[in-house]
C-alpha cells in the first residue's frame, strides 16, 4: 500500500517550539534574531484548525438548543486548547458533542475535572481526531508542553482504538450497540487516517512527535488503508461504494442506529474516494477502487427530484429544534442528487424511522427524522464534475511526462 498523502505544505518552526520549551522563552529566542524571516512563526490560520469542530458545535447547539453563549474569539488560541485538555478524559479522548470555544462557568470546569475518568470518547461526529490537531497546532505555536503531552495522549487513543483489522469503531472503549462497529458514516475513518497520516510523515502540526510514535501511525495507517480496500461492496462481483458501519468481527455492512439500516452510504463514498485520490502515487488497486467508486456514484445519481424546506409550526424534539418541513417535489429540472442510503443488492434508496422500518417515500418519514436527517443530497456532485476529472487529468499528465522521460533514455 502506497503511504504518500498530498499534504498542506509544511510551515516553518521556530527551533524552540520544536523543542519544547516555554512561550517565555521563544518569545526572547525571537526578539534576539533580527534578521529572521517571518517564516520562522507558524501560519496563524485559526480557520483551519478551528473547521473540526464545526459538527461537534451543531450537534450540542441542536441538543441544548442553545445558539447564543458566551465564547472566546478565533484567535484565543491559550484558551480553546485549555477547554480541549479539560474535556479530554484520562484514556486520550474525548466525547462528543461540545463547543470547544464556549466560556465555561465554574460549575462546569469542577464538574469537567470530575469527569476525566469517564470512558464515553468517541469519534463520532468528528471528536477526537480534530482536538488531537488542534493541540498539536498550539503547541507548535505556543510551546506549552501541555499541550504536546494532551496531542500525544490523543494520538495513542487514535492508535489504541484500532481494530487488528485495521478498522476504527464509532467509540471506544464502548461496546454498547452500534458503538463497536467499524464507521465510514460522519467520516470516523477517513478522519482518522488523515491524522495519522500528518503523525506518520511529522507534517504540520506534528513535526515535533518522535520517530518512533510516527513509525507507529504509519503502521496504523497502512493497515487502516488495506482495510478501506477491502470493505469496498462487491455486488454480483462488482466494486460499488462503501457501507455506513460494519460488524468489526464478520466484516458485513451493519445497522447503526435504528433508522441506519445496512447500506451503501453515498456521502461517506465520496469522501473515501477523494481520500484515495489524495494518494501522490495510486497503485493500481486504489485506482480500481477509485473508478468503482466513482462508476458506482454515477449509476446512483437521481434525476427529476428536488428536496425543498417548506414552511411549518415549529416543534422542539429532543436532538433539535425543527423550524420547518422537508418535502420531496418532482422536477424534471432539478440538478442530480444522490440518496444518503442504498439498498446493499437493488440500489434502491433506503430511508427509515426511528422503529427501524424501511419506508419508500420521504413523507412517510417522521417528521423528527425528516427533518433532523439529511436523506438526499447533492453528496457527489463536486466529486464527479470537478475533482474525478482533475484526478485523471493530472495522472495523464504524468503517465505523458514518464513515457516521454522513458523515451529519452
Amino acid at each position: 500500500m502506497p503511504r504518500e498523502f498530498t499534504l498542506p505544505v509544511q510551515h516553518c518552526v521556530p527551533w524552540p517550539a520544536r523543542q519544547g520549551a516555554p512561550l517565555r522563552f521563544l518569545v526572547v529566542w525571537l526578539a534576539l534574531q533580527p534578521g529572521l524571516s517571518r517564516c520562522a512563526e507558524p501560519k496563524l490560520d485559526h480557520a483551519r484548525w478551528l473547521s473540526g469542530f464545526r459538527d461537534g458545535i451543531k450537534h450540542y447547539r441542536d441538543k441544548s438548543d442553545r445558539t447564543s453563549y458566551p465564547r472566546y474569539r478565533d484567535d484565543q488560541t491559550r484558551e480553546i486548547a485549555d477547554n480541549l485538555r479539560r474535556y479530554q478524559r484520562v484514556n486520550g479522548g474525548w466525547p462528543a458533542n461540545f463547543d470547544p470555544l464556549r466560556i465555561l462557568s465554574d460549575d462546569e470546569l469542577r464538574q469537567l475535572k470530575a469527569d476525566q475518568s469517564k470512558e464515553d470518547t468517541s469519534l463520532d461526529n468528528h471528536a477526537t481526531y480534530p482536538n488531537t490537531e488542534y493541540l498539536g497546532w498550539a503547541y507548535t505555536r505556543l510551546g506549552d508542553p501541555g499541550d504536546r503531552d494532551a496531542a500525544i495522549r490523543g494520538i495513542e487513543f487514535l492508535l489504541k482504538s484500532q481494530y487488528a483489522n485495521g478498522g476504527w469503531p464509532h467509540s471506544w472503549p464502548s461496546r454498547n450497540d452500534y458503538r463497536p462497529r467499524i464507521t465510514l458514516v460522519d467520516g470516523v475513518m477517513v478522519g482518522v487516517l488523515k491524522t495519522l497520516h500528518l503523525v506518520a510523515d511529522r507534517r504540520l502540526p506534528f513535526e515535533w512527535v518522535s520517530s518512533e510514535l510516527s513509525d507507529r501511525a504509519r503502521e496504523a495507517v497502512e493497515r487502516g488503508d488495506r482495510r478501506l480496500l477491502a470493505l469496498q461492496w462487491k455486488r454480483n462481483g462488482v466494486l460499488t461504494g462503501w457501507a455506513s458501519q460494519y460488524d468489526e468481527v464478520t466484516l458485513q455492512p451493519a445497522r447503526g442506529r435504528s433508522y441506519e439500516l445496512p447500506a451503501l452510504i453515498s456521502s461517506e463514498s465520496v469522501g473515501v474516494i477523494e481520500y484515495l485520490m489524495s494518494f501522490e502515487n495510486p497503485s493500481p488497486e486504489v485506482v480500481a477502487a477509485i473508478d468503482a467508486g466513482v462508476r458506482w456514484l454515477q449509476d446512483s445519481t437521481i434525476h427529476g427530484l428536488r428536496i425543498e424546506r417548506v414552511k411549518a409550526e415549529t416543534v422542539r424534539f429532543e436532538n433539535h429544534t425543527s423550524h420547518d418541513d422537508v418535502v420531496a417535489i418532482e422536477d424534471p429540472a432539478a440538478p442530480p442528487l444522490w440518496a444518503r442510503f442504498y439498498d446493499l443488492e437493488t440500489n434502491e434508496p433506503v430511508l427509515a424511522n426511528r422503529d427501524g422500518g424501511r419506508v419508500t417515500k420521504l413523507s412517510e418519514i417522521a417528521r423528527e427524522r425528516r427533518t433532523g436527517y439529511s436523506w438526499y443530497g447533492g453528496y457527489a456532485r463536486h466529486l464527479l464534475e470537478n475533482n474525478y476529472p482533475a484526478w485523471q487529468a493530472r495522472r495523464q499528465e504524468r503517465a505523458a511526462g514518464k513515457a516521454g522521460s522513458d523515451s529519452k533514455l
